[in-house]
């Protein structure tokens, strides 16, 4: 099944399962433009026959930026920059989403104009960022204003990415960034409207949703969470079984059908796996997964129906040729860590 072409629904019908998951690179311009490098990197895997790519982050304000040399997709000049990129990876039949991505709290001044990140909090996130080796800054808890500010910069950035080719959007409401930060219960310690219950933790995600459809259309909108990862030790969402169903219902009700469970560089079923299965029977639409698979344990997953399409990520770093490995029947490079400070 993994190598076979499959309707995908709104994104239309895919050479195969196969699906380039999306990880930060750090490779854009100054003025965080997509570049030829991308267009090549990207390129050469929908050459290779990937039949979907997810695109790294792309930051949809500079107040959510929390990376180096990350792109953004606030202005028409930072979406237009995707064209060539965009030209080559669907020449050849390859679909691609584009990721919209605010970074909240893991971030620092050094990457926010100077201004204090932006959270559902006031509370600083633990540790270093990895970025500067500095604290990470002390954010700001969005208020109301704040909140439909940052719906409408999602918005704004999904039309401009459908306005420059991209298949879809995905919303990145996963791996600790802004959404998260709002799910979250030992992050959140909001009083309002957006803090305590399960409801009202859930809240910012699906009005975040809801604004995006109502600008771009719900066939045009993925979504990505990671109710469960591994962080020193098993991480689920707070209340992950009451959370899961009112965010599947909310989801399913908003029109959503495209739906992306994440768990980076962790065991597949403990994590994202583990959700999947308590997930499926409500979620009888696109349901991509994955990550840290074999290319049997892939075929097994979709052959039982858990997923419909399967999501690798350090796997094509080290892999360009994936599908054509897996075709053949070829072993697999193994990732190493100085891979990513190439663009290959």
């Amino acid at each position: 099944m993994l190598l076979q072409p499959f309707d995908a629904g709104p994104l239309g019908r895919l050479k195969n399962r196969v699906v380039m998951s999306a990880m930060t690179r750090g490779f854009a311009a100054p003025g965080h433009l997509a570049t030829a490098d991308m267009a090549a990197y990207y390129g050469r895997r929908a050459e290779d026959g990937v039949g979907l790519i997810l695109t790294e982050g792309v930051i949809v304000h500079p107040r959510g930026d929390g990376y180096n040399t990350v792109p953004h997709i606030q202005t028409r000049q930072q979406a237009d920059s995707w064209k060539p990129v965009l030209q080559r990876v669907q020449a050849v039949g390859t679909r691609m989403v584009c990721q919209l991505w605010h970074c909240g709290r893991i971030s620092h001044e050094d990457y926010t104009g100077g201004l204090p990140p932006l959270s559902s909090t006031a509370v600083q996130a633990a540790g270093v960022n990895r970025q500067n080796n500095k604290p990470f800054g002390v954010p700001v808890a969005l208020d109301a204003q704040g909140i439909q500010e940052v719906y409408g910069q999602f918005a704004q950035a999904a039309a401009l990415a459908l306005g420059a080719g991209f298949d879809a959007v995905q919303l990145h409401c996963g791996h600790g960034y802004l959404c998260d930060q709002f799910l979250d219960a030992r992050v959140n310690d909001r009083t309002d409207r957006y803090g305590g219950s399960v409801e009202n933790r859930c809240r910012f995600a699906l009005e975040l949703v809801e604004r995006t459809v109502r600008e771009v259309g719900a066939d045009r909108v993925m979504v990505r969470m990671s109710p469960s990862r591994m962080m020193n030790g098993l991480y689920d969402w707070p209340d992950l079984d009451a959370m899961l169903a009112h965010v599947i219902a909310a989801l399913d009700a908003l029109g959503i059908t495209m739906l992306d469970i994440s768990c980076a560089n962790a065991d597949y079923y403990q994590t994202s796996g583990r959700v999947i299965r308590q997930i499926r029977a409500a979620w009888p639409h696109l349901l991509l997964g994955g990550a840290s698979l074999t290319q049997q344990q892939a075929e097994d997953e979709l052959a039982a129906g858990w997923v419909d399409a399967v999501t690798w990520g350090r796997r094509w770093i080290a892999n360009p040729d994936l599908v054509s490995r897996m075709s053949r029947g070829e072993s697999l490079a193994d990732f190493d860590v100085a891979m990513t400070k190439t663009l290959v």
